[in-house]
């Protein structure tokens, strides 16, 4: 506890606006690594650890609401085997599309498990079914987030995802749409307001663009290979499709594999995704470094860190432990 007071004062005395050449932190599901996921004091308390952004994955409800959620299905985060038990759908699991906002309210939201075992997929983080949590709406992390920004002088910033838009097509919702709106009528649609928008599928992305006009700062998320939508990740991490991809956005999102693929012979094998991207005025901010889930590579979480923003180049890096990010750029004074 005493570490993290520590790392809270320090934060909170060294962060202040970020430009847009500064390398950022992303609290990856908020302050993940000490509290269940997008819940509301894991984004609180990853504002006051200092993350300059923090991220919302976002769902749909059955009455369209846009909730903070990382998957469709909720039965790995919540208690709604226990509550809804007839809920389920034909292939067993609970998606959060089923349920009314006032029904997702009922339940308890706990750090992540295996639904099938019910045990805590990270054993040494917060304690599965302890104290009360909720899953919130994008509304209210929004009210959250910049009800702080106001109190602490701060301007943190938001990187909301849209999750599956083809899929929520299918169950006949317009997810983009939505949380555009909501974006829009919270101050977030421009390239000059604190706000990256994120998505994994390309044709959605262009969409969001062209057809819903967006005009705020747009990241297209890429796999090491390609998920349930047609998205050809492989091209697009190309140079020709880096070009064809900075025409419509401002950054990309790999993963870690796909910038470091390992070490050989003793040498970090760095490929040439960030410096192609970079040729084409692209942000990068790969996903996720994990204290508690360390690559081969890396011996401690701050060479992983060195590793990332000093080696690879990159403009910014989702993580689980958001203080430990921030206090690496401002320790080894490496913001820029």
């Amino acid at each position: 506890m005493a570490y993290l007071v520590n790392i809270l004062l320090i934060c909170l005395s060294l962060v202040g606006s970020i430009t847009a050449a500064e390398k950022i932190v992303i609290a990856h599901r908020g302050a993940s690594g000490y509290l269940p996921e997008h819940t509301l004091p894991a984004v609180t308390l990853a504002h006051a650890m200092g993350a300059d952004f923090l991220e919302q994955d976002l769902v749909l409800s059955k009455d369209d609401v846009p909730v903070v959620l990382h998957d469709v299905v909720i039965d790995t985060v919540t208690d709604v085997a226990k509550r809804f038990p007839d809920r389920r759908r034909g292939d067993g699991r609970y998606y959060a599309i089923d349920f009314t906002l006032a029904e997702l309210k009922q339940l308890q939201a706990t750090e992540r498990f295996h639904p099938e075992t019910g045990q805590a997929v990270f054993p040494t983080r917060f304690p599965i079914w302890q104290s009360t949590f909720q899953i919130p709406t994008l509304e209210e992390e929004l009210q959250l987030i910049q009800g702080l920004n106001r109190t602490t002088g701060r301007n943190a910033g938001i990187y909301p995802e849209i999750k599956m838009p083809a899929w929520h097509r299918k169950q006949g919702k317009d997810i983009s749409r939505i949380v555009l709106d909501v974006l829009s009528r919270y101050g977030y649609r421009t390239k000059s307001d604190a706000v990256f928008l994120q998505c994994f599928e390309w044709e959605e992305v262009k969409r969001v663009r062209r057809e819903l006009g967006y005009q705020g700062r747009l990241i297209q998320l890429l796999e090491d290979s390609s998920k349930s939508d047609p998205t050809d990740y492989r091209y697009l991490c190309s140079r020709q499709g880096l070009k064809e991809l900075a025409g419509i956005v401002d950054g990309i999102g790999p993963s870690m594999n796909q910038i470091v693929s390992g070490k050989k012979e003793g040498r970090l094998q760095i490929t040439d995704l960030v410096k192609d991207a970079h040729t084409h005025g692209l942000q990068v901010h790969p996903y996720t470094l994990r204290a508690d889930a360390l690559p081969g590579y890396a011996a401690t979480f701050e060479e992983l860190f060195a590793i990332y923003f000093n080696e690879a180049k990159v403009d910014g890096v989702f993580t689980d432990q958001c203080d430990r990010g921030v206090a690496f750029l401002h320790t080894k004074d490496n913001r820029r």
